[in-house]
């Protein structure tokens, strides 16, 4: 795996998401996804891959809804896995289990999509080496092609799928916005990320460190697309990990000189992006 997601780099640490029912999700969240519960509540679940950080934390708000469709708020997230064949053996586990699942080659990864109960997607991909990613004038090259399912599948490991490996890590996020251009100049004159790749006028991709992108951003939902009432199901806010405090802090007054706002919260510090999506950031 390479280092794109620690120091020095910026990069994508946790998901927090709103659920209608924790009881109908956490099954999922560890039957059929294979997490560990790290710590749990009435109303809130950690989950971990390794025993002790947590990836993924789910609430059930009072007085939760269903997202609307056509808003703002997360399309998924992404749990990157340390090997081909821990991808394999996922693909095994759906197949036996009969879960829907979609999957992809994207050149720089290959990639799976499930969704959980209240409709959260979620993709869980490897990555190709990054000496195999092929970058243009405008970026980095990728695709939506069939996956090779039946390649995959021949590195199974023997024992069978263990539920997510310790080394999983969240690869990264993808969001509705409702325009690109201001959401952009946030996250890139804002944040401090950088533009790896372009979809048309629909999509960017974004990174630090050459990545492929630890965020995605589309108007998908349509250009001018509200932001999600409060307590509605998706994403609650998703977690920016800075290498060190002048990082961090040079990101908070870019993004203050934008006109943005960024609120203190415990040790972290919280930001809105201009399509609502909440940003908590934190360092390694």
């Amino acid at each position: 795996m390479n280092n794109f997601h620690q120091s020095p780099q910026a990069y994508v640490g946790h998901v927090t998401l709103n659920v209608m029912d924790l009881n109908r999700s956490i099954p999922f969240y560890t039957e059929m996804l294979g997490f560990k519960i790290l710590n749990q509540t009435a109303t809130s679940v950690d989950f971990t891959a390794d025993g002790s950080t947590s990836l993924l934390t789910i609430n059930q708000p009072a007085h939760v809804t269903q997202r609307p469709q056509r808003t703002t708020g997360m399309y998924h997230f992404a749990l990157l896995l340390p090997k081909r064949s821990d991808l394999a053996d996922l693909l095994a586990h759906f197949i036996t289990t009969g879960l829907p699942y979609g999957a992809s080659d994207h050149l720089v990864s290959e990639a799976l999509y499930i969704a959980d109960p209240d409709g959260n997607e979620i993709e869980i991909y490897t990555d190709r080496q990054a000496d195999e990613w092929t970058w243009l004038e405008d970026g980095v090259q990728m695709t939506i092609d069939p996956i090779n399912g039946h390649d995959l599948l021949t590195l199974r490991n023997p024992e069978g799928w263990q539920g997510l490996p310790a080394k999983t890590i969240m690869g990264h996020i993808h969001l509705y916005v409702s325009e690109l251009q201001a959401t952009a100049d946030f996250y890139v004159k804002g944040l401090g990320f950088a533009i790896a790749s372009r979809y048309s006028d629909q999509a960017l991709f974004l990174s630090t460190g050459n990545y492929h992108h630890h965020i995605a951003l589309n108007t998908w939902m349509g250009v001018g697309a509200p932001t999600p009432p409060e307590n509605s199901t998706g994403l609650d806010f998703y977690t920016i990990v800075y290498p060190d405090a002048t990082a961090r802090e040079t990101a908070i007054q870019n993004v203050i000189a934008l006109g943005g706002s960024v609120v203190e919260k415990g040790e972290n510090f919280l930001t809105i992006d201009p399509a609502g999506n909440h940003i908590l950031l934190s360092l390694s």
